[in-house]
Formats: structure tokens, sequence, C-alpha cells
């Protein structure tokens, strides 16, 4: 099937939502998800959204915490201009029907704090801020006659003039986006979508890693569609792990602890009951996310554990109950009351700081294509995100991407010359345990060598071994028709070789990537 529209979506997440009711105005717009609508990393985000609402706060207070989260190498003028515009999309996101928790009087939002803030700026819902943002921007896109949702439909590749057979290199000038290739996962059918504008807000890639918080569609898909693409990306060795999930090992994906809950008062400890992190940070269970992952590291490999526990007990009861209901619930369907027991927790990939690269306006390298959220790299994070800055910035860079968009979208005619997708030759692969067995060995590859600590002999005992499956995996691709496994684990390949190859260019210790081999060269 073809169908054509003026602006394409791929994602339903936060940046893909606000992105296509902004839009919508000036033409037809599709999205296209893999999974269900409400079904991404969104919907996970427990903690909030960070801005600056009243004066007790300051923009230059938020400007220097983002900085000096991102280890020095974060894009002032983004993270000023991003900083400054958030009051603006917050109150648009309350147009939209969010609800942010207020406080008694019912008149000023409830503002949390947490790790790397020196003031209370996170806006939040409960413990479930990410469900509550994609309840009401998804009702509000339902409801617009101009915007189309359509439901398992995996995007597979960007379609540029690669696809009218020229060839495309990095090094060409002038790329162009004309739509996506997308499988239909209940036809098993590769549609042709194309587009005079197309948004990539395909979220993270968090499922490269054997443990991990987010969702099991994040698998990159849309970094390795740019990296097929010859677009250009930036800093995906700043992968986040976050120091907090719920250690419960038959779980996936691992379940969340909100860095609101240390922001609250808890506090981390190590098995025996002891606190540990005044050997790592002054600002103790406070520190930004590395310093907090890496010591917590630290201390497992130390005592050989598998976790260690936070302790929320201090907090209260009745405002464990109230402020963190979701988490109160989950810990205990497994036999943990978080009132009278700590939480075992451990480190669990968790976002990535990098990605398709953009402008202020959200475009990529290749003309016509846009992306916002987790899946691009903005200049905002540098070597880490500050903990909430993510929603901020997916709801910022929709904003921009949007009104460039619109002008952008005048005039530009659809290639009707794109080719539909050739499946001639292919066989239907029925040898599922090929795929699981190799996204299994991936995941560890990359959990055991490139994770919260990493060493040169580790990245290439990495590199190699990723060689090895890249290769099979091609040929598998080679001689099998598409399905949505196949196309996951190649996108997880290509970004794990992505993650590996830029950790091994950064020659310096800094934000998330930490070497044992460069202890001595942090600036």
């Amino acid at each position: 099937m073809r169908y054509e529209v003026d602006f394409l979506v791929v994602g339903s997440g936060i940046a893909g939502l606000s992105f296509a009711l902004k839009v919508a105005p000036y033409g037809k717009v599709c999205i296209l998800t893999k999974g269900a609508a409400d079904e991404g990393s969104t919907r996970y985000a427990q903690g909030g959204i960070a801005a600056v609402m009243y004066d007790s706060d300051s923009f230059d207070k938020h400007i220097h915490d983002t900085l000096v989260a991102g280890d020095g190498i974060c894009d002032r003028e983004v993270v000023e201009m991003t900083i400054r515009e958030a009051p603006d999309r917050i109150r648009e996101l309350v147009q939209y029907g969010v609800n942010f928790d207020r406080d008694s009087s019912g008149g000023h939002f409830d503002l949390h704090r947490e790790g790397g803030h020196s003031e209370f700026r996170i806006l939040h819902h409960k413990d479930n801020t990410g469900e509550e943002i994609e309840r009401g921007l998804l009702e509000a896109a339902r409801s617009h006659p101009n915007i189309e949702i359509k439901e398992r439909q995996f995007a597979i590749d960007i379609i540029t003039q690669h696809h009218l057979g020229q060839r495309v290199t990095k090094h060409t000038p002038g790329i162009e986006c004309y739509g996506v290739y997308a499988l239909d996962c209940d036809t098993n059918r590769i549609d042709t979508y194309l587009a005079k504008v197309t948004l990539l807000a395909t979220g993270g890639m968090g499922n490269v890693y054997s443990t991990t918080t987010t969702p099991v569609i994040s698998t990159g898909d849309g970094v390795a569609m740019v990296h097929r693409a010859r677009g250009v990306l930036s800093d995906l060795e700043f992968m986040q792990f976050h120091p907090t999930s719920l250690y419960n090992p038959a779980e996936k994906p691992a379940f969340l602890i909100t860095e609101a809950m240390r922001g609250a008062g808890a506090v981390l400890k190590d098995r025996d009951g002891r606190e540990f992190m005044q050997k790592y940070d002054k600002r103790l269970s406070l520190a930004p996310r590395d310093i907090v992952a890496r010591a917590i590291d630290n201390e497992m490999k130390l005592s050989g554990k598998d976790y260690l526990y936070l302790d929320a007990r201090g907090i209260g009861k009745k405002h464990l109950i109230e402020g963190f209901p979701t988490i109160y619930a989950k810990c205990l369907s497994i036999g943990i009351d978080i009132t009278r027991d700590m939480i075992p927790i451990r480190p669990a990939a968790h976002y990535q700081c990098g990605g398709i690269k953009v402008d202020r306006n959200g475009e990529s390298s290749i003309k016509y294509l846009y992306a916002a959220g987790e899946c691009s790299c903005t200049g905002l994070h540098g070597g880490n995100r500050l903990a909430s800055n993510s929603l901020l910035e997916a709801v910022v860079y929709a904003h921009n991407a949007a009104m460039d968009a619109i002008e952008s979208v005048k005039g530009v005619p659809f290639k009707n010359e794109v080719p539909d997708w050739n499946a001639e030759g292919m066989v239907l692969n029925e040898e599922m345990v090929l795929i699981t067995q190799t996204k299994r060995e991936l995941q560890e590859i990359m959990w055991n060598y490139v994770g919260i600590v990493r060493s040169d002999l580790r990245l290439q005992r990495a590199f190699d071994r990723l060689n090895l499956i890249f290769r099979e995996t091609e040929d598998l691709y080679n001689r099998s028709v598409l399905t949505e496994p196949l196309s996951e684990l190649r996108n997880l390949i290509a970004c794990a070789y992505l993650i590996i190859k830029m950790a091994r260019a950064r020659r310096e210790n800094v934000g998330l990537h930490y070497s044992l081999d460069l202890i001595e060269k942090k600036v």
C-alpha cells in the first residue's frame, strides 16, 4: 500500500504527539507507532518535568544545574533556550488537559526536587507523571480531525535518494527524506509512506542492555534508520544508567524507583544498612546520576552482591503512600512494604543522552527529517542528563520542529517516483531461536563490557564479538522475509556498534563515559 501525508510522525510519546497537535491545523498528519499508541517511554516516566515556575527559583539556577550535570560539554545556547521556553511549554501541556499536582491551596504546583537540582522545580503527577502526560496528549490527538494514529506499524527505513538509485554516503550533500517504509505488524506487509515532512520521535535504545528500565519497544529504531541513511549522529557513548531500579530479576523491563523519592528524603545504604554516598560525593544520595550509579556499581563489586538498598522509611508512611502510590503498590506486590522495609535496588540502562544530531529547530542533517525526544541529540544534556530535563527537552523541541516544519512543508511535492519495497526471493525464517539468542548475547556483551565502567580491553572485546553477530545477522536479513524481531535485532546491533565506536573515540572521562584506562586524564 502507498500513502501520502503532509506530516509523518514516527512515535507517539510526548515529542511525537506534541508535534502532531501543533502541525495538524496545517495539513494531514499520520502517526505511526509500532506498538499500542500509549506504549512508549513517556508513559513510564515517574519523576516529572523540570521547569522554573516561581520566583523562588530562577532560570540561571536551572541553567547552572544543567551545565554542571552535563560535565562541561552542553551547548550553552541550547540550554538557555530550552530552560527559558519551559514555562510556556508547561502551560500548553495544561491546556491540552495534563494535570500536574498542586499544593494544598490548589493554586501553586507542588514541586519535587531531584538529584543535581538546587531547587524544588519538578512538576509531577503523583509518581506517574509520564502516564498522565501521555493520557492528556493522546486524548487531544485522537480527537483532532487531521490526525490519524496507526498502531502496530514499524518504520523500517527512511526513504532517501538511495531508494531512487543514487549512491548516498555520509559525504553526499543534500540528502533528503521522502518518507519511510513501514512494516504492518499484523499483515507482514511493508507499506510506503510518502511525506513532505517526517519527524522521528522513536525513543531510546535501552534494550541494547540486558537490564533496563525502558519498555521492550525501545530498540533504537530511529537512530539505526538515520545511521543507515547516512545522517549525522552524536554523543551515543553517553548512556545514562538510572541508579535505582527495583531489584527483581524475573521482571523486564526493570521497574524504576524515581529519583524524586531520594529528593523526598530516601537514603542509599549498603547490604548492612550503612550509608555510603559520603565516600563519593558531598551531595550524598542527591548527587547526579552518573556519580550515584558508579558509586552503587563500585559498592556492589566490593561486596560481591547483586543489589543494595534504598531506605525510604524516614519519609513517613502517609507521604510514601500518597506521594508514591505506584511504587508503594508495586513493591507491596512482591512482598516489600516500603513503609517498613528497605527497597532492593541496582542500576539499569535508562536514557541515551546522544542520538540524531539536530539543530535548534529539531531538523537533522537530512533535509525534511526532524527528530525530537530521546532519539535526538540537541546539545542540552551534554555528558549527562539532569533529572527530569528529558520530558522538557522533548516538548520544547517538538514545538520548535513544528514551527519550522509548518514553513518547510509549503511547496514541497511528494516524491511519487519512489518504488515500493522489494521482497522478491526472500523466504520466511522460522528459526526464531536464532534471533532471540543473538539478542540475548548482544545485551550481555553490552552490559558486561560497555556498561557503567569501561576499559579499552572491554570495548575491544565487545567490538570483536559484535562484529561476528553483525555478519551472522546481515546474512539472515539478506535471505529472509522481514519481521519485527529481525528488524529490531538489526537496529540494536547498529546502536551497539555506534555506542562502542563513540566510546572508543572519547579519550577523556567525562559525564557518563567512564573508562578505567582514562582515570588520570579526567579534565
